[in-house]
């Protein structure tokens, strides 16, 4: 799978290893979730109103764009998180996640 950013400079610093919808993936030490994640995939999650995916916009943390959620249920913005190694991370809400359950 090919990242949508691609590291130019910067790349001796400690690797980082999180997994994002149960894929295990790197960045480096003092990336954002969202650069760690965009180096690996063209995209961060779905659309909620269509099928377009998203990566991000405003890389500020001021649109909106770029939530997504820990495993254990807290979203958080990936454009101004810092990755932490271990960090288990979803495109979409978990399962166990009050809402998120399927109909009957």
């Amino acid at each position: 799978m090919t990242g949508r950013i691609v590291r130019l400079a910067e790349t001796a610093r400690p690797e980082v290893s999180f997994t994002f919808d149960g894929a295990m993936l790197t960045g480096l030490d003092g990336d954002t979730v969202l650069t760690a994640i965009l180096q690996a995939r063209p995209d961060l999650r779905p659309s909620e109103f269509g099928p377009e995916r998203r990566a991000g916009f405003c890389l500020m943390g001021a649109c909106q764009d770029c939530w997504i959620w820990q495993e254990q249920g807290p979203r958080l913005r990936a454009c101004s998180t810092p990755i932490v190694a271990g960090m288990a991370l979803l495109s979409e809400a978990p399962r166990h996640w009050p809402g998120t359950e399927a109909a009957p």
